[in-house]
């Protein structure tokens, strides 16, 4: 009677609805009888406690919880007693306080029930924690996954142990011991377990071979699936004292028809020549959860490419709309509103949004392979796949139903998702989930919902619609191509106003009668004839279709082992036209994406394609994209340099193209790619060096720099520019690196120049970086790969010729160490502002241009040719170049800020700021090296050589000859 007065009392000072109260009290009566009257006078104390409003929450929310601590008194009083109610468990804990708990028992039933009361007190921690909102949603999820890697791992040790004792130790066919390989799918594999989660595993193990050491020998694989039943059964099966977690097996290779255990090397061929799509989006999750650690790494990184692609993997997008539309056929057909989990706006399209992305993005982006759910969200944020308020809304829709699917399943302790319908139960949800009634928490939970339904309806959502007259267009060329008659075809052609319809009808014969067309598998045989017709209507809008179709045609056709760039294209209609519209206009651009149909991806964005980022912006690009390689892993960081660039330089292209980059900042831009990558790639060389060898100094500085002359030190790099170099150190002869192989200095920089040059000109996959030309270091190739600052003076001082000096003109250190760079810069300035004999230095620097054009000028001349060369010939580029190093070289004693900059058009500036040329004369050079500059980059993209009809830009020639002739001839 005095208990069921406290009860009253607490009650009526709490905000427990009556509703609940009801079903509390009859409760708390239960659990007092079968108190003892030390347990009795505990949980009355409890009552009147500090925490009497959290139990009472925790009993009214969770009659489950409360028939735990009917059945087990001593669980919350232990609970509360070693102050783990209230305080977070380190994961680490979780596998030492389990295996003292199961130290004693002898038998498997015993060490079945004290894994089962275990288990029940930490969920009845668990629950109080959740409901009174104590612990996060993902502390929450996190505490469960602990608590079943915990089990499954005891379970496998305590059973493996017993068996060995019968058959003997597993052993491989080299002798190496054998152990269970456990592998944790969906929500375990992930660390987000419900309070009443199955468990989906697949067990594995890594090597065959049979046990040695028992009664009689067997394989290893007949061990591991007896020892898997045994886990299993330790687990799953219902004792008196309950179950530890319900095990699905259904996930593992075949199916339920399948063995329970097969080798790794087994599972690993199963996926490779069987498995399916599902099957991928269900590894998204997986973990190695019990078992040898190395092993499980192995086994994962071995599986790792059947889930992520290396490339974009567009092809997912057939299966994941096929697994979109089960998910509302099913919600529709069993009428699953009211499931939280698998009903519209549910758990499950939260996150099947996610491993959409994951699945066709992750194989290029290793921050997509995580697990977590919310880790990927953020992750699309970043990667702006998502943008901040879908993700923000999708965040706050997932911990919402979560944290009800928690309250649903800790009111009975019952592995359901279905929102109750009975007024108790209800009243338990909203309480739980802190709302004042049912009504209230419906309103929200409708909104979370309507939100996650809304961004699950635009996933993978079919190309937009399209009008019934362009369905036609598709459907008329579909019928065109499967005509036998390349006639039909011909005519078809013609009427798109295809330029050379009989040409462009030739090549598509060739192209989808050849051979490989013919031995293609019939999955990608009908991509490709999905793809075509689509391409033809994109063609229309070319100015050219035929000669856009025969760049395109080396793209398809590098592609057809991997059509799902063809999806890519089809997928993305904004994609395709770009394409069509950069073949049309350059063939340089089209040779790049068919060697590389990885770039494709870098038309799905107009945004990007077309804004290139300052320099500051690339540098932070390619900082983030090398933070997701392993700093070790020197080839993966090869790939992401020339991807990198690759990239970078089709954007630039690609704006050139489309005129919304002028001729300077197409120069700008393809230097700062250079010069953003040197960065990194003296990086890469500074740290595999340094790793092997020590450190030269302790004074953290590098002693090195890259210098570059030429285009790429004048600020004026082409497309198919290679980079003039030159490596200078100024460390002292005598030092020695401080590692555990120490070499001298010049061994150190030797190697380390060696190392730069070979990430810069390796051939990978994609290519090498840049063609690097040492030639002009002192004494050209005879000389040291890597010059000290010293001898690079002496040599500039006494030994270096007048066209050294004219290149030293446009040298300028683009990466390595600041001071050194800044010594360089005043050694340079100093050089080129020596006085000098002019008539000597003009004779020389003539003699030179003379010799230039002989050797580079075809037979005769280009001019014999009725061509105009845009760099050697007479009024040409090297004209320009040679009169501004003249200049500099003969006044910057007298005119200092002639040395100031490397590139041409600033020094005429200083030229005319000077008062050494007149303002015309100024511009008229930097008109005419601009325009020079602008047809050279013009014919790159058309992949022509750099020459002009002999009647090209009649004034800018002329303004440079006259000049030439002013500057040059005059004084000669």
């Amino acid at each position: 009677m005095v208990e069921a007065t406290k009860v009253e009392l607490a009650l009526k000072a709490s905000d427990i609805p009556e509703v609940l109260a009801v079903e509390l009290r009859l409760g708390w009566q239960r659990l007092l009888e079968r108190c003892d009257s030390r347990q009795q006078q505990w949980y009355a104390k409890a009552l009147t406690g500090p925490w009497q409003g959290e139990m009472l929450k925790a009993f009214a929310c969770s009659p489950g919880l409360l028939e735990y601590c009917t059945r087990f008194p001593n669980i919350l009083m232990t609970l509360a007693d070693d102050g783990t109610l209230w305080q977070p468990l380190p994961a680490e804990s979780w596998r030492p306080t389990l295996d003292a708990a199961c130290a004693e028992a002898l038998t498997p039933e015993e060490f079945a029930d004290r894994l089962r009361v275990f288990r029940h007190r930490h969920w009845v921690r668990i629950v109080w924690r959740d409901v009174n909102r104590l612990a996060s949603m993902e502390e929450t999820v996190a505490d469960l996954s602990h608590l079943a890697d915990a089990a499954i791992q005891a379970a496998v040790d305590f059973h493996h142990q017993r068996l060995v004792t019968e058959w003997g130790e597993p052993r491989s066919g080299d002798g190496e011991p054998q152990h269970l390989l456990v592998i944790g799918m969906g929500k375990l594999g992930a660390c987000e377990l419900n309070l009443s989660s199955d468990i989906d595993l697949i067990f594995t193990f890594p090597k065959g071979g049979e046990t040695v050491g028992g009664r009689r020998s067997v394989s290893n694989q007949e061990f591991f699936i007896r020892l898997g039943q045994r886990v299993i059964k330790a687990l799953d099966a219902p004792t008196a004292a309950g179950f530890v977690f319900r095990v699905d097996m259904r996930l593992r290779p075949y199916g339920q028809s399948g063995p329970l255990v097969i080798s790794a090397e087994a599972l690993e061929e199963y996926y490779q020549d069987q498995g399916r799509d599902w099957e991928r989006y269900a590894l998204i999750k997986a973990r190695v959860v019990a078992g040898d650690a190395a092993a499980g790494a192995e086994l994962m990184a071995n599986l790792r490419p059947f889930v992520y692609r290396r490339y974009l993997d567009f092809s997912a997008f057939e299966s994941l709309r096929e697994m979109k539309s089960m998910i509302q056929r099913e919600v529709q057909r069993r009428g699953l509103q009211d499931n939280i989990k698998l009903g519209s706006g549910g758990i499950r399209e939260v996150e099947f949004i996610a491993q959409c992305f994951q699945l066709i993005r992750g194989g290029q982006e290793t921050e997509l392979q995580a697990r977590g759910l919310l880790t990927i969200l953020r992750q699309l944020q970043v990667s702006e796949y998502l943008p901040h308020q879908a993700v923000t809304e999708l965040v706050e829709a997932y911990r919402f139903l979560r944290n009800t699917e928690h309250a649903i399943q800790a009111w009975r302790d019952q592995q359901t998702q279905q929102l109750p319908s009975a007024a108790e139960a209800r009243a338990g949800l909203a309480l739980a989930m802190g709302f004042a009634d049912w009504a209230a928490f419906e309103t929200e939970l409708q909104r979370h919902r309507e939100a996650v339904a809304e961004h699950f309806s635009r996933l993978i959502a079919p190309p937009e619609d399209q009008s019934q007259a362009h369905r036609d267009e598709l459907q008329h060329w579909r019928a065109v191509l499967d005509e036998p008659e390349q006639e039909a075809l011909q005519q078809a052609l013609e009427a798109a106003e295809f330029e050379d319809a009989q040409e462009a009808a030739r090549l598509l014969n060739a192209l989808l009668n050849g051979s490989a067309v013919q031995r293609m598998q019939p999955s990608s045989k009908d991509r490709l004839d999905d793809f075509m017709p689509q391409l033809l209507e994109a063609l229309r809008e070319a100015q050219q279709p035929t000669v856009a179709l025969l760049r395109i045609i080396p793209l398809i056709e590098a592609v057809l082992r991997r059509t799902a760039y063809l999806v890519l294209l089809m997928e993305n209609p904004g994609a395709l036209a770009r394409l069509v519209q950069l073949c049309d206009a350059s063939p340089w651009i089209s040779r790049q994406l068919a060697a590389n149909p990885v770039l494709l991806d870098e038309l799905l964005d107009a945004r990007s394609l077309f804004h290139l980022p300052e320099k500051a912006g690339l540098r932070s690009e390619l900082r983030q994209r090398l933070l997701r390689i392993d700093e070790g892993d020197l080839e993966a960081q090869m790939e992401a340099l020339r991807y990198y660039r690759l990239a970078h330089v089709l954007r630039v292209a690609a704006s050139e193209v489309t005129g919304s980059l002028p001729l300077m900042k197409v120069s700008d831009y393809l230097t700062y790619i250079a010069e953003v990558v040197l960065e990194a790639v003296l990086d890469f060389a500074w740290q595999g060096l340094t790793e092997k060898h020590g450190h030269l100094t302790a004074d953290g500085r590098r002693h090195f720099v890259i210098v570059a002359y030429g285009k790429l030190g004048g600020i004026e790099l082409g497309y198919g520019s290679d980079l003039d170099l030159v490596f200078v150190h100024d460390m002292d002869a005598n030092a020695v690196s401080d590692g555990e192989r120490p070499v001298d200095s010049s061994t150190f920089f030797t190697r380390l120049g060696q190392r730069i040059i070979h990430i810069l000109t390796a051939h990978t996959r994609l290519g090498d970086l840049y063609e690097v030309d040492m030639r002009l270091r002192p004494s050209g190739n005879s000389g040291l790969l890597v010059s000290s600052f010293k001898a690079f003076q002496e040599y500039q001082d006494k030994q270096a010729w007048t066209w050294e000096h004219q290149a030293l003109v446009r040298a300028r250190v683009v990466a390595g160490d600041e001071h050194l760079a800044a010594q360089f810069s005043r050694l340079r300035r100093e050089v080129l502002s020596r006085p000098r004999d002019v008539p000597v230095l003009l004779a020389e620097v003539v003699s030179m241009r003379e010799k230039m054009r002989g050797h580079l000028l075809p037979a005769g001349g280009a001019e014999k040719n009725a061509q105009f060369d845009l760099k050697q010939s007479p009024g040409g580029i090297v004209d320009i170049e040679f009169m501004v190093q003249y200049a500099v070289l003969a006044w910057a004693h007298q005119h200092p800020p002639l040395a100031e900059y490397t590139d041409n058009i600033r020094i005429l500036e200083s030229l005319n700021t000077e008062g050494l040329i007149s303002s015309a004369d100024a511009q008229a050079l930097i008109d005419a090296y601009k325009a020079f500059r602008s047809q050279a980059h013009r014919l790159s993209l058309q992949e022509q050589k750099g020459r002009l009809a002999s009647t090209a830009l009649p004034e800018q020639r002329a303004a440079v000859m006259r000049l030439w002739q002013s500057l040059m001839e005059s004084e000669n």
